[in-house]
């Protein structure tokens, strides 16, 4: 199975892109191997907390099936203890893991280490109602039910920095969701990293390799465009620009998330879905910079100066975009929001007031329908 692997994280390599994910098939013999006993164990060890796609695939079943034997003990490997299962666990998101760490809080040796994984992991979906119920009784679920309604899967992430200062590579004109993601090459789009070779192929053919050489400096990339995304609602345009400007998600194979994207205008689609994947966009006049140069935006006032200090003119992003780019991306905020507000529901309280807070207009006293509400 190594040697396999090995020769194709080499063909890969030879593409310039990562391993693709471990298959089911390789993480039951991954798993093997670690009960059996291998020399290679500290490889085997990191292709299982790195490689495993987290979530519901078929891996992290099996995953998730054989760290929750080593935490009860049914299995033993050298030197991987009980604890660092559980933390293994824990960075698998959410999915199977989710119903492993629940059965764990039964267990009063590893209930403690249990909670402190589930509090922060939001992606809990109908298992919340297993923690609702085991909380009357069972002081570690009561724990992680109160974590949930402090939103401590938020207040613990990393504060949003001050000042993002980035590089800047520009493509002048329209760049639409084509030009990031080629429908000639569909079949690629479930594969990430490849998919993202493609990228600007036809439009803007020295973008990867200018893009690279930036990132090889150590500089934060951002993309720039006049209008930016249009066409297609395809997801894989943003998959590709948040692998080249992005960064690694931690035990996440072959995603990435972050990066900002500056645009004079940006399509309302690609602007949505930037959001969702944890992409900064940001509307401003691209007009006043130019590929290599270096822009400061400042998050906390929300503007944005050019190499010279010069101010380049922001246009003002939803109030709640840096809760989005802190909790990950619009669709974690969603989520983990829904899970705080059905923790205060069942705890009785009120939610904590540490959100951003969209304020929608009010009609006034008698104010009719428009013909567009009445239809």
């Amino acid at each position: 199975m190594l040697a396999q692997y090995r020769e194709e994280a080499d063909r890969r390599a030879a593409q310039g892109v990562p391993p693709l994910p471990l298959t089911e098939e390789q993480t039951a013999e991954l798993t093997r191997m670690l009960t059996d006993g291998h020399p290679e164990q500290d490889t085997l060890l990191e292709l299982l907390a790195e490689r495993v796609e987290p979530g519901v695939s078929r891996a992290a079943k099996v995953k998730a099936a054989w760290l929750e034997q080593v935490a009860v003990g049914s299995v033993s490997v050298a030197g991987f203890t009980l604890e660092a299962a559980i933390t293994m666990l824990a960075h698998m998101g959410g999915g199977y893991n989710v119903a492993a760490l629940i059965r764990l809080l039964d267990n009063e040796q590893l209930r403690q280490p249990a909670a402190d994984a589930l509090r922060r992991l939001t992606k809990i979906y109908e298992a919340f109602d297993q923690v609702v119920a085991l909380a009357g009784q069972n002081p570690a679920a009561r724990s992680v039910l109160e974590s949930w309604a402090a939103a401590e899967w938020f207040t613990a992430a990393p504060e949003v920095p001050e000042r993002i200062v980035c590089t800047v590579y520009k493509v002048d004109g329209e760049i639409n969701t084509d030009d990031f993601s080629p429908g000639n090459q569909a079949q690629s789009r479930a594969d990430i990293p490849l998919h993202a070779t493609f990228f600007g192929r036809s439009r803007f053919p020295a973008g990867l390799a200018t893009i690279a050489a930036f990132r090889q400096e150590g500089r934060a990339v951002a993309f720039a465009g006049d209008v930016v995304g249009t066409g297609s609602s395809r997801k894989s345009a943003i998959n590709s620009v948040s692998w080249l400007i992005g960064e690694d998600i931690p035990h996440v194979p072959n995603k990435r998330s972050g990066g900002i994207v500056f645009g004079g205008t940006i399509a309302p689609i690609f602007y949505a879905t930037a959001r969702d994947a944890g992409v900064l966009p940001v509307q401003c006049d691209v007009s006043r910079f130019t590929t290599g140069d270096e822009l400061t935006l400042d998050l906390q006032n929300l503007t944005l100066t050019g190499p010279g200090g010069e101010p380049i003119p922001v246009e003002r992003p939803p109030i709640t975009l840096l809760d989005e780019y802190r909790a990950g991306g619009r669709l974690n905020l969603i989520i983990g929001r829904s899970l705080t507000r059905a923790a205060c529901k069942a705890l009785n309280r009120p939610e904590p007031a540490i959100f951003r807070e969209i304020t929608n207009p009010q009609p006034g006293p008698g104010q009719p329908y428009t013909l567009a509400q009445k239809m």
